[in-house]
């Protein structure tokens, strides 16, 4: 088990906080889904509906996932435009036709069939750092991106749904989380510090829909459109201590690397990854408005399994006791 700490005064945060703003500003958080007959197009923009962006996700065909993005910023009116003139264009076949709102593109997964687009549809804030929101996962939607016209029987195989209720078995709602400005799979300490590009920290091994970004992302050449799930813990209160008011956060971050079940998973494997790796992290700042000095306290905590290649035969645990009745 190692731990570390580090304090950062007011002007590393304010510094961080100033220089992340930017970002915040240019980072889409809501987006409208649409569709034609040929087409899917998703329509993103900011907090503050001055950015708008466009990506064209193509439905005839069924085996390949073909995806543009717009490289023009709209205004809201333009942006109006531009859907108008879309659904003129495609009247002979329907027409555009809104499908959802959504917060966000979870991936993309192909199993025997088509490719089916995973969103986050319903989100809820379970905190904030320094002004930067931190959601969790309420409601998510498998969404078919091919035309119905030009699938195959395989989408409707026994197999397929198969596969589909299998993803369906993992609960997003439960214990995933997210932000769109700050990066929930660092910690304050590397955030602070880093200057990687958002397609390095989607390779990190506490973000679990990697794989399922893998291809929009290898697209796209950014991270614009999807968000970066972090299973864990994420916990935050206010205290207060001689009249002053702090933010008491508690973050725990488990490594989609060699996780798995106690008793299963245990020891390291054969890539150095011990099992069920967690980082866990408290951050504790002074509750003031956003924008003034504030002194922010981390404390860093890993552990994980002991890194040795052993295991733990199950069957052994399955103690059954006699029963007793006493009779009085």
């Amino acid at each position: 088990m190692e731990s570390s700490a580090a304090k950062y005064c007011c002007d590393n945060i304010n510094n961080h906080e100033s220089s992340s703003q930017s970002q915040t500003s240019t980072c889409m958080q809501k987006f409208r889904l649409y569709e034609t007959r040929s087409n899917f197009y998703m329509i993103g923009r900011d907090k503050s509906r001055t950015y708008w962006r466009v990506l064209k996700i193509d439905r005839l065909d069924p085996s390949e996932l073909n995806i543009r993005e717009d490289s023009t910023t709209y205004t809201e009116s333009e942006c109006s435009e531009l859907l108008r003139r879309i659904h003129e264009g495609n009247i002979s076949t329907g027409g555009l036709r809104f499908v959802t709102i959504c917060y966000g593109i979870v991936g993309f997964i192909k199993f025997l069939g088509p490719y089916y687009m995973l969103l986050i549809t319903k989100r809820r804030q379970i905190g904030s750092i320094r002004g930067h929101n931190v959601y969790a996962v309420s409601k998510t939607e498998m969404i078919p991106v091919p035309n119905a016209t030009v699938n195959s029987s395989i989408a409707d195989s026994k197999d397929e749904n198969r596969y589909k209720k299998l993803l369906c078995t993992v609960d997003l709602t439960k214990d995933f989380f997210f932000s769109y400005s700050y990066h929930v799979m660092l910690s304050l300490q590397k955030n602070l510090c880093n200057n990687e590009p958002g397609q390095f920290l989607y390779e990190t091994m506490f973000v679990w829909n990697e794989f399922l970004t893998r291809g929009i992302r290898g697209h796209l050449q950014n991270t614009l459109w999807t968000v970066a799930l972090v299973y864990g813990f994420f916990k935050q209160a206010t205290l207060s201590v001689s009249g002053r008011d702090f933010k008491l956060t508690l973050i725990a971050r488990r490594s989609r690397h060699y996780a798995g079940t106690r008793y299963l998973k245990r020891g390291v494997n054969e890539k150095g990854r011990v099992a069920n790796d967690v980082e866990t992290e408290q951050i504790v700042f002074e509750d003031v408005p956003d924008g003034l000095p504030a002194e922010v306290t981390s404390v860093v905590q890993n552990r994980g399994s002991i890194p040795l290649f052993w295991s733990q035969e199950t069957s052994r645990l399955n103690l059954k006791p006699d029963i007793i009745c006493m009779c009085l």
